[in-house]
């Protein structure tokens, strides 16, 4: 890949279904940051909300494998170099749309095996942190490679202001750092594919 112009995809999903979510405002910094700054890479937010709640009787139903949502998100996982990972905290782990879609792709054949990821988070407190823990646990046997540095938590109430009134990351600090996480993850593709 190294010295190539292709492309790195990279598939944002964000563990909110909430449309003002300040974590799915960090996917919207993201990709921006991403169009203006970091060449080679391009990020596809994947929306997790039309996803039935998993349930195994729905796969291979009327000779199809998975019903058309789980088919068309599992599609898109499987097409992308990376992971962008947006997580909100609920009770201290990750919020169960989330889940619910990770355990959807992981359904055999595993859409996320080998893949690289990066994960970032905003809210109140240690600013989502303990769901990147249990996030990173669950990719443990996904075989999710995770980076390791940066991390990116968020305090969301924190002054000076994180975010506009419409959820977009405004600090230019947090922009900042979730430049330096998205560099990260770009390089940690390229390592891998290089491998």
């Amino acid at each position: 890949m190294a010295g190539t112009s292709e492309t790195i995809r990279i598939a944002a999903i964000c563990g909110s279904l909430r449309k003002a979510s300040f974590n799915r405002g960090l996917i919207r910094s993201a990709i921006r940051i991403c169009d203006e700054s970091i060449g080679g890479m391009k990020i596809d937010f994947v929306d997790i909300e039309p996803l039935p709640l998993i349930n195994t009787d729905l796969e291979g139903v009327a000779g199809v494998s998975f019903p058309a949502p789980v088919e068309a998100f599992r599609s898109r996982v499987l097409r992308a170099d990376g992971v962008l990972f947006a997580s909100p905290e609920y009770n201290y782990s990750v919020a169960a749309p989330l889940k619910n879609a990770i355990d959807w792709a992981s359904r055999a054949p595993n859409a996320w095996a080998g893949k690289p990821a990066a994960i970032m988070s905003a809210g109140g407190g240690f600013g989502g942190g303990r769901s990147q823990y249990h996030l990173r646990q669950i990719g443990v046997f996904l075989d999710l490679h995770f980076v390791n540095k940066p991390e990116f938590f968020l305090n969301a109430f924190q002054t000076p202001p994180k975010f506009d009134s419409d959820s977009n990351l405004i600090d230019p600090e947090a922009k900042e750092k979730l430049k330096q996480l998205l560099l990260s993850l770009q390089g940690f593709v390229l390592r891998l594919k290089e491998a």
